[in-house]
């Protein structure tokens, strides 16, 4: 169209779609380290209290990501990433590229939107990508969790191993453990009032990832140890919290929060800039096709 910019042009539903996937995928290889100390801090002390394994004793995100290579190598900082990126893709294009899609919905096609109607359309969409995405975080945390042992032992054998094995040993139910929404709706609802108005601004993504890891913090570790855990270890994710109480106090609750408030603040700076710009780069794409001339 003459006299328009491509970078004026509105991103269609489908390219918010698949420019939110791959943001997040990006922002997933750029920050997953961190999120793998992150819940091998939730999980430790956890083998001590169940069976009377001795947990490996990590200090810190740094002490911890310097264990991790010292003992496992550096790959393990990695483990768990191919269901990372499958997550990324069928959760962050649900969760974000829909946002704007259900927000219209939402105000009957106006532009104004109240917060109330942010609201309502983050966990809308965070409800959706979760209902999409469970099976893939429930994988991605397994790997993440296991020590790969001197002989090699390993819990599963790859990605796709993880989803047949879990199927078959647990049920399909068993992909679909920490089900409840209540995590992602707590982090949609900070999102959409923090990002949405402010993208791609670095203080807006850190307050974000701050106000996000301390209203999420203790359903995310209770979420972490109950998808780890193996059948018959938690009645439900109300038995692993309150075990979790009784038995190393309150502040089990904030086990990981350094590494997941410097994930999550980083990863939301990587990929709102990177969502930015995959925008842009599709549209101008898209334009350059219609309108070769």
């Amino acid at each position: 169209m003459v006299g328009i910019k491509p970078t004026d042009l509105a991103p269609t539903t489908a390219v918010k779609f698949v420019g939110a996937g791959t943001a997040a995928c990006i922002a997933d290889l750029v920050t997953f380290p961190l999120d793998t100390a992150k819940v091998r801090l939730q999980i430790q002390g956890e083998a001590q209290l169940g069976h009377g394994a001795q947990a490996v004793r990590y200090r810190g995100v740094f002490g911890t990501i310097t264990t991790m290579v010292r003992t496992e190598g550096a790959r393990s900082l990695y483990s768990g990433l191919v269901a990372g990126l499958q997550r990324q893709m069928s959760f962050a294009s649900v969760r974000i590229g829909l946002y704007d899609s259900m927000k219209q919905f939402y105000t009957h096609g106006s532009d104004s939107a109240s917060i109330v109607t942010r609201l309502m359309a983050g966990c809308t969409t965070g409800a959706m990508a979760v209902m999409f995405a469970q099976p893939t975080d429930v994988v991605k945390v397994r790997f993440q969790a296991q020590v790969r042992l001197a002989d090699g032992v390993k819990r599963y054998n790859g990605t796709m191993d993880a989803y047949r094995t879990i199927a078959r040993d647990e049920g399909v139910r068993g992909l679909w453990k920490g089900w409840p929404v209540l995590k992602y709706t707590e982090k949609n609802v900070l999102k959409s009032m923090f990002l949405y108005n402010l993208p791609c601004h670095f203080t807006a993504a850190l307050g974000a990832g701050l106000c996000t890891t301390i209203v999420a913090s203790p359903v995310d570790v209770v979420k972490t140890r109950f998808m780890n855990s193996t059948s018959g270890q938690y009645s439900s994710a109300i038995n692993c919290a309150y075990t979790m109480l009784t038995k190393e106090g309150p502040t089990a609750f904030y086990k990981g929060f350094v590494p997941s408030f410097l994930r999550l603040g980083s990863w939301n700076i990587v990929m709102f800039v990177s969502y930015e710009q995959i925008k842009r780069t599709m549209m101008r794409t898209k334009t350059s096709w219609e309108s070769p001339f």
